[in-house]
Formats: C-alpha cells, sequence, structure tokens
C-alpha cells in the first residue's frame, strides 16, 4: 500500500528566518503538508532589517527534515504577472495546491500627508491586487475534494502612521471576505488572520517593552503563535471556521 499523499500549501513571503511566514511553512510541514514559499529579496534589502542570506537553503532543508516537499520560488508579487506564474511553478513540481496562504507584504511606515503616489500605489499592488490574482488563480485552479480547501490571509488594523499598508490591508480584508462567499462552491474556507505586533526582529526595545505591558499575558507575540493558528486553520479540524477576520494578538489593548 503507498503511503498517503501529503496535501500542498502555498505559502507567500518567506523571505527571512525570523519572519511569520518561515514559522508558517514549518508548522505545516510538521502538521504533514508539503510546503511552497515564495519571497522576494529585493524587498528585504530596502527595508532596516536587510536581507537573509541563505534563509531560503535553511527553510527548505528544515521542511525537508519534517517529511515535505519543498519548492522555493523567487517572486515580486508587485508584477501581475507573477501570481499565475507562481501557481504553474508550484503545480509542475508538487501537484494542486490545498492551501494559500498570504503571508507577503508591501510595509514602509508614511502617513496621509508625506506617502507618495508611488508607494500608495506599490502598497496596494503588492498587499491587495496580488492577494485578489492569487486568491482568483486559487479559485480557478483548485480540483481537491469540496471542504478541503483552505485561504489564509494576514492581515493588519495599523492605520495612522502606515497609511499606505493599513489601506491596503483593509483591501485585502474585503478580497478575503468575498472570497468566502465566492468560492463556497468548490469548498473552500477564507478567513484573515490580525495576529498584532509580531517580534520578527522590526521592532525598537522601548517597542517591545510598550506592546508587551499592553498584552494582557505580558509577552511579545512571536511568529510561532500566528504559525498555530494557521495550521489549525488550515487543517479538517479548521474547517468551519469560514469568512472570518480572526484577531489572534494576545488580547492586545
Amino acid at each position: 500500500m503507498s503511503a498517503p499523499t501529503r496535501p500542498t500549501a502555498l505559502v507567500t513571503g518567506a523571505g527571512r528566518s525570523a519572519g511569520i511566514a518561515a514559522s508558517v511553512v514549518l508548522d505545516l510541514a510538521r502538521a504533514g503538508w508539503d510546503v511552497a514559499f515564495s519571497y522576494w529579496t529585493p524587498y528585504d534589502a530596502r527595508m532596516e532589517w536587510g536581507t537573509d542570506p541563505g534563509a531560503q537553503d535553511k527553510l527548505r532543508e528544515e521542511a525537508a527534515s519534517l517529511g515535505a516537499r519543498t519548492l522555493a520560488v523567487e517572486a515580486d508579487l508587485s508584477d501581475p504577472a507573477v501570481p499565475a506564474q507562481l501557481f504553474e511553478d508550484v503545480e509542475r513540481e508538487l501537484g494542486g495546491i490545498t492551501a494559500l496562504v498570504l503571508c507577503h507584504a508591501e510595509s514602509v511606515d508614511s502617513g496621509l500627508l508625506d506617502t507618495t503616489v508611488e508607494s500608495f500605489d506599490r502598497h496596494f499592488a503588492v498587499n491587495a491586487r496580488a492577494a485578489w490574482l492569487l486568491i482568483r488563480e486559487y479559485g480557478l485552479r483548485f480540483r481537491g475534494q469540496h471542504g478541503t480547501g483552505r485561504i489564509v490571509s494576514l492581515t493588519s488594523d495599523h492605520t495612522a502612521g502606515n497609511l499606505p499598508y493599513g489601506a491596503s490591508k483593509g483591501a485585502l480584508d474585503r478580497i478575503t471576505l468575498a472570497a468566502s462567499r465566492e468560492l463556497a462552491h468548490i469548498g473552500v474556507t477564507c478567513n484573515a488572520v490580525n495576529p498584532g505586533p509580531i517580534d520578527t526582529g522590526w521592532m525598537a526595545e522601548e517597542h517591545k517593552v510598550e506592546v508587551a505591558g499592553l498584552t494582557p499575558l505580558g509577552r511579545l507575540g512571536v511568529p510561532q503563535d500566528c504559525a498555530n493558528l494557521v495550521t489549525f486553520l488550515c487543517s479538517a479540524e479548521g474547517g468551519w471556521i469560514n469568512g472570518q477576520l480572526i484577531q489572534s494578538n494576545g488580547g492586545l489593548g
């Protein structure tokens, strides 16, 4: 008797070992999934944290050690042609995609008065348009058993001081909620998770202290906290949760 086939997940935005997406990739692999992931090094290169050389190879090796087949694809999601190509690459190597987890983001702080048109458009291209195109591609291609499909997007309620990011994440919320209804005929659940501020290396020490003090549990959120929920939502046990915007932030006040 052949071994049961592992379902395949596609996780976007896994450019750094410290990021949420990397924890999601490993947690899904641990739970019995094959995992493809995308990353975009030029984004990390222009951010203050910089690139993480070797992170993709390390992530593939760790996921493989958990029994997963893996694929890493560098993908510029600001290009509207890329989502379809990304699906082609994953399907060719790993087969049909059962779970789509959207962790990618453009996030550059700016406010109402100083945001440039270029920055605004880039945020919407990556955070909203690419999410729509990836979800659309998923909806056109999904051939799994009714009720097994999963889409999870990571969102945020940031607004003031981070206008283009927050506004584009608001659009992402609406796209995800629309998908929960419009993809009902193929049996796919779609949920958005707001993890709050997660310690992925971007917070200054004083910010960490402030955030921990606002959380009833008295600590910062870590990537594994988010990965735990994403893996549950992708599981059979999480299949009755659909069309929800889930706050998973430790009760942050």
